[in-house]
């Protein structure tokens, strides 16, 4: 399978992509600093581009299989489109190109639950971030899931929780289901993306990762969250 990682400079984003190389994919790997990329390799090819630029994103997707979006942004108070405006390039470019699966990575927080059984920390703070420090943020992920849910692609959706790392992959819960507990591994984020790409019967669906092994204390998911460089807080790193 031929792979393009939009955001794979991020922390996510690179686990995800040497996870598919171990598994011996092709993958292009976009970032906007391929001079600080860290991986290197047969199969990998790593392409310059800006999300936001439609021109770059055309040749990036030609030929692939499939197209992970991991993009990020860090939380700001200023207006933020990069969710948005990258992805509807993605899809206009995948559309030209002809390339039908695409799973992007939202999150949890995108549209906070108010069910009893969710965890506590997610109803507490979820809903905090979403109306302050991430509330530019957010509002731009809700854009980006209506363009990817109105592309006519193959699309999945997946919402990750408070990101954290692990060394290895666990046993985690994913698929549309509540979420489990108030975290997820980068790893098994980046696991379950490949998984994704590699299966068209979770199209069209919006899906849960979540990791219930070794995850933080709730006082460091808010540490984390109100300074982390993060996409959407449980999106996978900063535009890159």
């Amino acid at each position: 399978m031929k792979l393009a990682i939009f955001g794979a400079n991020g922390q996510t984003g690179r686990l995800a992509t040497a996870l598919a190389l171990n598994a011996g994919h092709q993958v292009v790997a976009v970032t906007r600093r391929p001079r600080e990329f860290p991986l290197a390799g047969p199969g990998l090819t790593v392409s310059e581009a800006d999300v936001r630029d439609a021109s770059a994103v055309g040749p990036v997707v030609a030929g692939v299989d499939a197209v992970v979006s991991t993009l990020g942004v860090t939380f700001t108070r200023e207006p933020v489109d990069t969710y948005s405006v990258g992805t509807a390039n993605i899809v206009a470019a995948m559309h030209a190109a002809r390339a039908r699966r695409l799973v992007v990575v939202s999150s949890t927080a995108a549209y906070p639950t108010r069910r009893s059984r969710a965890p506590l920390s997610l109803r507490l703070v979820e809903p905090i971030l979403t109306r302050t420090i991430g509330k530019t943020v957010y509002d731009d992920v809700r854009r980006m899931e209506s363009i990817v849910r109105d592309s006519g692609l193959d699309w999945t959706i997946v919402r990750p929780s408070g990101l954290f790392d692990l060394p290895e992959r666990t046993d985690y819960v994913r698929g549309e289901v509540d979420p489990v507990g108030a975290f997820t591994a980068r790893i098994d984020l980046a696991d379950y993306l490949l998984s994704l790409a590699a299966d068209s019967a979770s199209a069209r669906r919006t899906v849960i990762v979540s990791t219930t092994e070794a995850t933080p204390s709730l006082w460091q998911m808010i540490r984390r969250e109100a300074g982390s460089g993060d996409g959407a807080g449980s999106a996978s790193a900063a535009a890159s």
